[in-house]
């Protein structure tokens, strides 16, 4: 009878149907060499953190008094600002001018994008061809846009030719890749259906590719285009690019004016919560009529 009653409490335990409840396995993470690995890099990494900030010369630097000077500056700066060298009027025209920068690049980038994304989708080109366009967008992509602005100023000099040349350039191997995974999402039965009913490659993209990812490729393209208004504001200073990003490098390096960069700054707040609101109202748009 002990027996019995110690085999039954066992397939008890073990039993699914006699016990509903089993008692839970622990897991344990093993030690295996990437945790190890891992582990040991951000280890060292908090330690030469640690020490960087011990071994660091501050210079006698007064943390207190520099942070108290800090907020008297953002305070002059965002609650006076005010307009010295240019006036309202120039100001608008600047604003515009960084976003007529922000727009062309966006609509060039979109339709050389739109080329090479059709042939970067695996379903609608070679694989070999994918994978060498796709190496290329995303050796672009890693270099960042003010590089590619710099570059192209040795060829054609600082100013707003070689800040829309950069922007473009970058502005594809991005766009590349969101239209290229957009047209990959499509059904590959559609694709073959097409074929088989004697449809070339141009009637395929017109008539299946193009309408069925419409509203991602419009998605994306005003996406990059907040991207582009963003990045136009830093050309503006960094490549002479003009609009209000170069109104704010002279205000902040040459007039020492920062009553006047928290004035150019609410003009690109502004501008930025506008094109914000109308992103959000265009994508709700497109998820009723999609």
């Amino acid at each position: 009878m002990e027996v019995n009653e110690q085999m039954t409490k066992v397939s008890s335990a073990t039993d699914p149907f006699l016990n509903p409840y089993p008692a839970k396995r622990q897991k344990t993470r093993a030690w295996n060499k990437s945790v190890v690995v891992m582990r040991s890099t951000l280890l060292l990494l908090a330690l030469l953190t640690v020490y960087a900030f011990v071994s660091f010369d501050y210079k006698e630097v007064d943390f207190k008094e520099a942070a108290l000077s800090t907020l008297t500056n953002i305070k002059v700066m965002f609650l006076e600002p005010h307009l010295k060298h240019f006036t309202f009027a120039q100001a608008f025209h600047q604003v515009f001018v960084t976003l007529a920068l922000a727009f062309l690049t966006t609509l060039f980038g979109g339709v050389i994008a739109v080329l090479l994304g059709l042939l970067a989708a695996e379903n609608l080109s070679s694989r070999r061809v994918s994978l060498l366009i796709k190496g290329i967008v995303a050796f672009i992509r890693a270099v960042p846009t003010v590089l590619w602005v710099l570059i192209f100023a040795v060829a054609a000099g600082l100013g707003s030719v070689a800040a829309v040349i950069g922007m473009t350039f970058h502005s594809i191997s991005y766009l590349v890749k969101a239209y290229s995974e957009s047209f990959e999402e499509m059904d590959r039965g559609v694709i073959e259906a097409l074929q088989a009913s004697g449809a070339n490659w141009w009637q395929i993209v017109f008539q299946a590719v193009i309408p069925s990812s419409l509203t991602y490729m419009i998605s994306w393209t005003f996406l990059r285009f907040e991207i582009n208004f963003a990045v136009a504001v830093a050309m503006g200073a960094a490549a002479g690019a003009g609009g209000i990003g170069f109104d704010m490098f002279m205000a902040s390096n040459f007039y020492l004016d920062i009553r006047e960069i928290g004035a150019i700054t609410y003009f690109i707040l502004i501008l930025a919560i506008l094109l914000e609101i109308f992103g959000i109202s265009l994508k709700r748009k497109l998820k009723v009529n999609g």
